[in-house]
């Protein structure tokens, strides 16, 4: 749903791309540091250090739209920065959600390990459909978007950080919101694949 109105925004990503071509890395040295800044969320987020958890994590979700910005002023855009930033989103992602596994979280409705496990599949599913419905030939064009897509997902594990920070109690109701609904965008691709086949 947020991707779609990303484009009102786009006047904020021409100018961090022009601002942050000028220290000299490429694209695929911000998006290699936006995996380095989750490992260092993960490490506060274990250590119930939740404040630097949650900035080091907007940090790299904030990378992570910095290098396409400066990939497209300074002309660097390629097919093997777009497949690694990709790649590079599901980790930070997922690192997120391992890194939730160690926390004592409270019971709600389902054991809290269990409502991380179905984010993770669920954020992995959301994309692996688009990518299977493609490779299988099913979608020809360009997918529709996802519902709950990435940009969603990742408020949610954000919301889930900067709730921790005034009460860990709170932690676990973003992650059931993300489990539930990137779970049913998942859903959500695979019926339009298959429709989309059919016609």
């Amino acid at each position: 749903m947020l991707t779609e109105i990303r484009e009102n925004f786009k006047f904020l990503e021409d100018f961090l791309g022009n601002v942050f071509s000028k220290t000299g890395l490429t694209p695929i040295q911000f998006t290699l540091m936006s995996i380095i800044f989750a490992f260092v969320s993960f490490y506060f987020l274990i250590n119930l250090n939740f404040l630097l958890a949650f900035l080091f994590f907007i940090s790299a979700g904030v990378l992570d739209l910095i290098d396409g910005a400066v990939a497209r002023i300074t002309g660097q855009a390629s097919k093997k920065g777009a497949y690694l930033d990709t790649i590079c989103d599901r980790y930070i992602n997922g690192i997120a959600l391992l890194g939730f596994l160690f926390l004592p979280l409270k019971f709600f409705i389902l054991p809290s390990k269990i409502w991380i496990v179905l984010s993770f599949l669920g954020s992995l599913m959301t994309t692996y459909a688009k990518a299977a419905a493609k490779e299988k030939e099913l979608v020809m064009g360009k997918p529709a978007p996802a519902f709950f897509g990435r940009t969603e997902r990742v408020i949610s594990i954000a919301t889930s950080m900067f709730l921790g920070i005034f009460d860990i109690n709170l932690v676990i109701y973003p992650i059931v919101i993300l489990a539930i609904l990137s779970n049913i965008s998942a859903l959500q691709r695979i019926i339009i694949s298959f429709n989309s086949a059919e016609s």
